[in-house]
């Protein structure tokens, strides 16, 4: 794992069409812009692996159309503010 220092509004590049920007630090809580292309999903890690879950009890033929996403599971892109985000 590559640990990196940021300070707000630095970022980092992944490739060359994924970037990863601070956008606010306040006490425990850090948020982050990603700016990556359509092609390639982000999500947060318990929504990956809530949608993980649901493709294998697809693929076993066990799926539950109707179970609810967790409360703050959405995912929703932040207003463009400056361009990037």
């Amino acid at each position: 794992m590559l640990v990196v220092s940021r300070r707000r509004n630095e970022s980092i590049m992944i490739s060359d069409n994924v970037e990863v920007k601070i956008i606010d630090i306040r006490q425990n809580q850090v948020k982050v812009g990603i700016t990556a292309p359509t092609s390639i999903p982000v999500h947060r890690r318990e929504v990956y692996e809530r949608i993980k879950a649901q493709e294998a009890a697809a693929a076993a033929g066990n799926a539950d159309e109707d179970q609810p996403v967790p409360a703050g599971a959405s995912e929703e892109k932040a207003e463009e503010d400056d361009g990037l985000f």
